[in-house]
């Protein structure tokens, strides 16, 4: 059984004509080109990296001088620093205290929600019943 007997077809049509019908649907566009079936290029364009030795060498230039800016900036910085009587020491110390002083704001905070949920309040009462500051 052939192609046409199967679909239904008049035998009279024959499997040459079927094959020249269907390669009639899947045509080509008119095209002068002959690159038809060439590779496929993505419209995604992509970075490459210099090849040129004496880009690369150029951009680790750019780099390193802006790295020594930085550094003299730093480096400023801490002349300034150290000029208002504030070494590395006594500016660990006072991080340090800071990051106590807020672990103790956090607790306040959390014992005052707390109380507030118990007493069946807003937070907000409870700063003016204490006498607290919005702020504190």
């Amino acid at each position: 059984m052939d192609l046409t007997e199967s679909r239904g077809f008049d035998s009279k049509i024959s499997n040459a004509m079927l094959k020249s019908k269907l390669k009639a649907l899947r045509r080509l566009p008119f095209s002068r080109s002959q690159k038809i079936y060439s590779n496929f290029k993505s419209p995604v364009q992509t970075q490459r990296s210099p090849s040129c030795p004496i880009v690369v060498q150029t951009s680790l230039e750019k780099e390193i001088e802006e790295l020594k800016r930085k550094r003299k900036e730093l480096d400023f910085e801490i002349a300034q620093f150290e000029s208002n009587a504030m070494g590395i020491y006594e500016l660990e110390q006072h991080i340090d205290l800071l990051h106590e002083y807020n672990d103790i704001k956090d607790m306040g905070q959390t014992l005052l929600g707390r109380l507030a949920v118990v007493r069946g309040v807003t937070t907000r009462d409870l700063y003016a019943h204490f006498g607290l500051e919005h702020d504190d």
